[in-house]
Parts: C-alpha cells; structure tokens; sequence
C-alpha cells in the first residue's frame, strides 16, 4: 500500500534519488511566473485571489500583534523568556500555490501570528512565516495544520517542487536578541525551538494522523527527503502515510535564508544542474528546476551571513547570466545590514523583507 501511494506522489517515488535534495531535475510542467509584492492587510487575501488568477507569485504582508503572555504551549511558559527576550518563529511549507481560496483560508488560520506568505504557482507550494511567543505561535500553527489536511489532497499536487505532503515541512526557529539573532546554543530559546518541534510532531501524529518525520542537528531534512519510505520509518505516527495528506517532516534549525535565481535565457538543462551542484555545500543546499521557458537555480542559504545571496549572486554569475533574483519568504536584519544596499534591487533584497520590519510594523518591537 505504501509503495503503491509512494509512486503516486512524486517526492517519494522510486528510484529514491529521484527524492535526493540537490539531484532531481523535474519535467517541465508549468508556466512562467512573476512576483508581486502586497502592503494592504485589510484586502490582502482578495488581491492575493486576483494575483493567483494571473498566474504570479505573491507576497502577503500580514503583521503580527502584539499577543498576552502566558498559557501553554510547546516551547517557553510562564516561568520561561518571554517575547521581550526572544519569540519563536515557524517557516511552514505547504504544497499549494496556486487556489486562491484555499490560499486565503491557509493565511486565514494563522489568525494574528502570520507576518508573511509567499506562494509560487509553479512550485505549487506556499512558505507561511508565523512568529511569536509560543504561547500564541503552537495553536497558529496547529490551526494551519488542521486546515492544510482538511482542504488539501496530495494525490491531486503537481507542481516542479519536491514534496512529500501537504503540510510538507514544519521547521522552528528560536530567535533571540535585537536585530534578531539565533538562539544560543543550550539556551532557553534553542530549547523552546526544539520543543516546539517534539511537541508539535507528536500533536500532529495523533491528532491528525501524519506520520512525522524528525529533523535537526541529529539529522538534516535532506536525510530525511531521501530515507522517507525506504530506509527510515517515520518517528512518530502510523507507519503508512495518510491518504490524502501525505506525511510531515517537523525540524528545528538555526536562521535560513530561501534563495531563487533565475537562469538567463539561453541556459540548458546540463548547465544548470551543473551550477547548482557547484553550489553544494555546507553552506548551501541547491536544486535545479524548469520553470517556464527557463531554469531556476533553487537555493537554501544556510549561514546566510558568511555566504548569502550576494556570494551566490557572483558565483553563479561567474559560470552564466542571471535573469533575476527572489528571497522566499523573510530575512534577518543582520543580513541586509552585510550586504551593501547598492546590491540589494538586484539580489532581490528590501527592508521590508525583514523579520525584524515586520514586527516593527506591527508595534511589536
């Protein structure tokens, strides 16, 4: 049975390096797409509806609140930090990028801890950037759990993007300081993250039925990707995915920076896998994709301040031309202020795009 729902959904199919993170290059499928940037909360989810319906990438701008402290979740409570200390943030990956309804309703259960969605049609996937204390931050994200398994169904996803459910991947981020740092090491707000990260996997094994797969320093999400379904069982929930969800791959990690270049026309299949195999490191994960009528050079910045969009800008522009750049999703503050602002239009950096404007926005901070 697992196998059987393993070949219909392609991030799991056999062969399993087909779901190796830096070694697929999917069939072209899907059309071009460009990239919109929206400042209006209180109509955001309509003019993300009219947008979807042109076939462009979106960027909601969705403040977080200022929220009461206190009660429970599964990081810090009462006697641990709170928000003035640091804050917790999620990075949600689900497979849907392109129903503007279903899209609206996503960003809709994330209620006030939603600072951002960007949704890509031809990925058709969406990262919802949610933060706060964890008090406020475990129920959003338990709320857009519950709603990407009751609207989503995977056996009906196509999309260039790897994927292996459809709330695909779950990371936490302990974030402390300001301008916003990672957690220290040992400290309160490294262990809310991973505690963010047990107590959800299991809430979601059992309450929703998903069998959730672990990652973090003991293991990276790309072991995962490749070992699910074949070599590793998942840690927690049933031992088959579920029918129409899939499964979820729950983390936490430091501070990451998602990064998309665009290859200029003229760029092969050959030569951009190639560039993104250069790219490879402990620094950089990369993936080729055919998006449109051209390839994209997928990138996750690891150590976005020692080799960030600027570095890969000028290495990829060393082997071809580029078309143009993305952030996915938010950036630290610290990252911007590293990289001269002379750059930052063509690297596709602005300070909008940083976490700590959003809070800032929102009289958090």
């Amino acid at each position: 049975m697992a196998s059987s729902w393993a070949f219909r959904n392609s991030f799991i199919a056999s062969p399993a390096f087909l779901a190796s993170f830096g070694s697929w290059l999917p069939p072209n499928n899907t059309t071009t797409t460009k990239r919109t940037q929206i400042q209006s909360e209180p109509n955001a989810y309509a003019i993300t509806a009219h947008l979807l319906n042109a076939g462009a990438n979106v960027n909601i701008v969705a403040p977080v609140r200022a929220a009461p402290r206190g009660g429970l979740g599964a990081g810090p409570a009462q006697s641990g930090p709170v928000a003035d200390d640091g804050l917790l943030e999620c990075v949600a990956n689900v497979s849907e990028g392109r129903d503007p309804a279903v899209l609206a309703a996503l960003a809709e259960a994330c209620g006030k801890c939603l600072l951002d969605v960007h949704s890509d049609a031809d990925h058709n996937r969406s990262v919802l950037t949610l933060a706060g204390p964890p008090s406020e931050l475990v129920p959003a994200v338990h709320d857009l759990a519950r709603c990407a398994v009751r609207l989503l169904d995977l056996r009906l996803h196509d999309g260039v993007h790897p994927r292996f459910g459809v709330l695909d991947v779950v990371p936490w981020v302990g974030l402390e300081g300001w301008p916003l740092r990672d957690a220290s090491p040992g400290g309160p707000w490294e262990g809310a993250a991973r505690g963010a990260r047990d107590t959800f996997a299991a809430w979601a094994a059992t309450e929703l039925g998903l069998p959730a797969f672990l990652y973090g320093p003991e293991r990276g999400l790309p072991e995962v990707r490749r070992g699910a379904w074949g070599q590793l069982a998942p840690d927690l929930g049933p031992p088959a995915p579920h029918l129409t969800a899939g499964s979820v791959a729950v983390g936490w990690r430091p501070l990451m920076v998602a990064y998309n270049l665009w290859m200029a026309e003229g760029v092969g299949r050959e030569q951009a896998m190639a560039i993104a195999r250069r790219l490879r490191s402990g620094e950089v994960r990369s993936l080729a994709f055919h998006v449109g009528a051209s390839y994209q050079v997928s990138c996750n910045l690891l150590r976005p301040l020692e080799r960030g969009p600027a570095e890969v800008w000028d290495e990829v522009a060393r082997c071809a031309d580029i078309a143009r750049a993305e952030v996915v999703g938010l950036v630290p503050q610290a990252l911007l202020d590293v990289t001269p602002e002379v750059r930052w239009s063509k690297l596709g950096l602005r300070p909008d795009l940083a976490i700590e404007e959003r809070l800032v926005a929102a009289n958090r901070r």
